[in-house]
């Protein structure tokens, strides 16, 4: 089912989707997103929403991966196939697909770090390393083949540099010697491909050679020496032959990209795939935005939904549904109250949601999935085609009801307005039977008060309200759904400048039954306010308490795990030097019996006894010292509190420098105490003092470090990260800080491939970075950017 281009661009769709396309990374997704449309098969819909999810997750996970697929591509490697030479530029393109081929399939790595259903995206890709490092070395720019492409071309420029060497030493004897008279300037230049030499006209007859040329005034004729005529020939001749060997080598790549052909297409496409895809979810992380539960029931349950096309610090979160208990909204409020604003969130997020994107709505949102979003909203009047605001009303809603169906999605702005009120709410009324009774989900604005009432008499249709501060005269904003809300013109017209007589009068002329509808509305309002104010205290308490709680249990059981740590740490470091002079034990022991049997004499056995018992009382000493664990670290605690008032004397650690001293004098009028610490004394306040009892050995406190399962290890990286990183216009120290705390990023995110853009320049700072890149351990290799990736103003890094 095609969604009509009047439904998409009132919901303003195609803003979103622009937005959409300004998060892609390349030409073809770009596209892609542009040419994005809901569906209406729930299957799909639910499979978009996934990869959006998943993708999201990645990113989270992993970081942002690098896509690059230049546009043509999948032509180019048709052309291929089809036996056309590829241009530099074609190759050069190619080249960077399987490179970036390569980079997801590195990205992905040994396995993804959850289920994803873009994993079978990622499998199909088809690097060719080989394919890409040829074309990569032969090839620098569109207009420069390497002298490493063949052996051919490498021998036909050496041969060029000596041959253009050879002529240069030739001319310059016209340059340097007594014949640089007849020279017009003393320079070679050239003409037609060819050297020469600028002679006076008067000396023609005096350098023998070709003239190639002469200057506008006759003066100055461009020569060609005899003595260089050959060399020149030979140069021409190398020339052709360098052009031959370059469409060779050209043709070479060429025919290797056809037989690759059919790959380098799939790369494109798949590339392509994931590029959109991670659009989508780079879209939905600036608007914060969740997946919602997508059913095929005829429901929507929003939480705290945002319109994406307000600005983030003005929207105010609505909580709507529609469906379920009941099948027709009816919203009344006042005007600017977010009645529209409403029903465009409705609508736009039906779409987007078909569509794949996630909402700006809390987790747990439900959408179902509608073959039809029907639309009145907005002023269509036309003078043209002589149509009145309630005459292009009913265009809309006409061809509205011959559409409706069971899967519609009906949305109303002023139903029935324009035109005398009686007959406008009737009609309204009857359209809102038509819509119930066809099945729809309908969701009507009104100020009619029989509407309300009709909401309130009749089977599956709800009021809800636009909220209104009575305090302030301003709307707050806030869909109240259950409660139909007052149009508050009187309270708003006198906020205006009104004379509050003519309001008066007004609210005398009001019908007596329709005031005491209104006065009833109003109280109730009141009433629901205020219980609505006392609720949100009594959740803001009881989650207050709840984080509290949770604070509370989580401290204690961390100092209770800290405690047993530290207990198995002293332990196992006792049991490990008890084991350790156990082991020495018996070396000796062995060593002494050796002795003894060696030599069997008195003084040895004295000797090797004596020995053996001072072995026995140090093993003893070492037993006892470490049975009670006396000595022991112990980190020091930023929440300690001292057991005592300290006294003169007493032993105590400086958590400042981290050394023990004694104190010297009991705390003064200001609140500090005397200590020495060897030569240094001092005072400080009784925070930054831990009192010493026993063999206690204070350290600072340090995070544990973790034993890492490299593979198992769940890494957190932030959303933004980028595998580029821009130091341009820094100094070298300035542009190392930021390059060194980046290269751990990409370690810990799993990267292997990053780049560093510090552009060309002097060379100054690419030269200060390469010095730090040299010594990096983490740094296995690198090199400056390939023709698409920056040139010389980049440095690629390949990271262990």
């Amino acid at each position: 089912m095609q969604f009509s281009l009047k439904t998409l661009s009132t919901l303003e769709y195609d803003k979103i989707i622009e937005m959409l396309a300004e998060c892609a990374s390349t030409e073809g997704a770009k596209a892609r997103a542009r040419a994005l449309a809901p569906t209406d098969d729930a299957q799909a819909v639910i499979i978009r929403q996934r990869r959006t999810d998943d993708a999201k997750r990645l990113i989270n996970a992993k970081g942002y991966p690098s896509f690059t697929a230049p546009e043509g591509v999948d032509t180019a490697a048709d052309r291929a196939y089809k036996g056309a030479i590829l241009s530099p530029r074609e190759l050069m393109d190619i080249a960077a697909l399987l490179r970036s081929a390569a980079s997801l399939v590195d990205y992905v790595g040994e396995g993804l770090p959850f289920e994803c259903v873009l994993e079978e995206i990622f499998l199909r890709m088809l690097p060719n390393r080989q394919l890409e490092n040829k074309i990569s070395r032969a090839i620098i720019s569109e207009e420069l083949i390497a002298d490493e492409a063949s052996p051919a071309l490498a021998d036909i420029r050496r041969k060029i540099r000596n041959t253009n060497n050879k002529i240069k030493d030739t001319l310059q004897s016209y340059i340097g010697g007594t014949r640089n008279k007849h020279l017009q300037e003393n320079i070679v230049t050239m003409r037609n491909g060819r050297y020469v030499v600028p002679v006076k006209a008067e000396y023609r007859n005096e350098i023998k050679g070709l003239v190639h040329d002469t200057s506008s005034s006759g003066a100055t004729l461009f020569v060609e020496p005899m003595a260089v005529v050959e060399a020149n020939n030979d140069l021409k001749r190398l020339a052709a032959e360098e052009s031959c060997e370059i469409e060779r080598i050209l043709a070479s790549l060429s025919a290797e990209v056809a037989d690759f052909s059919s790959a380098i297409a799939t790369n494109y496409h798949n590339v392509t795939d994931l590029a959109f895809i991670f659009a989508c979810a780079t879209l939905a992380i600036s608007m914060r935005a969740e997946m919602p539960v997508i059913t095929e029931d005829r429901l929507i349950s929003l939480r705290r939904a945002r319109h994406p096309l307000i600005p983030k610090d003005k929207v105010v979160p609505i909580d709507v549904s529609l469906g379920g208990e009941f099948d027709t909204l009816i919203i009344t409020g006042p005007n600017t109250g977010g009645k529209t604003v409403t029903l465009k969130t409705l609508g736009l997020f039906a779409l987007m949601a078909q569509s794949g994107l996630q909402l700006p709505a809390a987790e747990g949102s439900v959408m179902g999935v509608f073959s039809e979003v029907l639309v009145d909203i907005g002023d269509e009047q036309s003078i043209e085609a002589s149509l009145s605001t309630f005459s292009s009303h009913m265009v809309n809603v006409a061809e509205i009801l011959r559409c409706v169906g069971p899967r519609s999605l009906a949305l109303f702005d002023e139903l029935g307005s324009g035109t005398d009120p009686i007959e406008g709410a009737a009609l309204a009324t009857a359209i809102l039977e038509r819509t119930q009774k066809k099945g729809a989900l309908t969701a009507a604005t009104t100020h009619y008060a029989e509407l309300k009432a009709y909401a309130l008499n009749t089977p599956r249709v709800k009021n809800a309200s636009c909220e209104f501060d009575v305090e302030t005269l301003r709307p707050t904003y806030r869909l109240i759904i259950g409660a139909p809300g007052k149009s508050n013109a009187f309270a708003i017209s006198e906020r205006l400048g009104l004379d509050p007589e003519v309001i008066s009068r007004a609210e005398m002329l009001i019908d007596g039954d329709d005031k005491r509808f209104e006065e009833v509305i109003e109280r109730l309002e009141k009433d629901r306010i205020e219980m609505q104010r006392a609720r949100d205290e009594a959740e803001r308490e009881l989650r207050e308490l709840r984080e509290y709680k949770a604070r509370e249990e989580a401290a204690l059981e961390a100092k209770i795990k800290k405690s047993e740590d530290e207990i198995r740490k002293m332990l196992l470091k006792a049991r490990q030097i008890l084991d350790s002079a156990r082991a020495t034990s018996e070396y000796i022991f062995k060593q002494l019996d050796d002795i003894r049997r060696q030599e069997n004499k008195e003084k040895r056995y004295e000797m090797a006894d004596r020995a053996r018992a001072e072995v026995q009382k140090r093993l003893r000493e070492t037993e006892e010292l470490f049975e009670g664990v006396d000595v022991r670290e112990v980190a020091v605690d930023e929440d300690y509190k001292l057991p005592r008032e300290l006294r003169v004397g007493d032993r105590v650690y400086l958590v400042t420098i981290g050394k023990e001293g004694v104190v010297t004098a009991t705390k003064d009028k200001n609140g500090l105490v005397a200590v020495t610490s060897g030569i240094l004394k001092t005072k400080v306040t009784e925070d930054k003092l831990r009192l010493i009892e026993g063999e206690v050995k204070f350290r600072r406190k340090e995070e544990p470090k973790p034993k890492v399962n490299e593979g198992k290890v769940k890494r957190q990286v932030n959303t933004s990260f980028r595998p580029e990183l821009d130091v341009r216009g820094m100094i070298g120290e300035d542009a190392w800080f930021l390059v060194d705390k980046y290269l751990d990023d990409a370690i810990l995110a799993g990267i292997k491939t990053v780049r560093i853009i510090h552009g060309k320049g002097t060379g100054a700072l690419r030269a200060a970075l390469w010095k730090y890149f040299k010594t990096d351990k983490r740094i296995k290799s690198y090199r400056h950017g390939e023709y698409g990736e920056g040139d010389a103003g980049v440095t690629v890094i390949e990271l262990k």
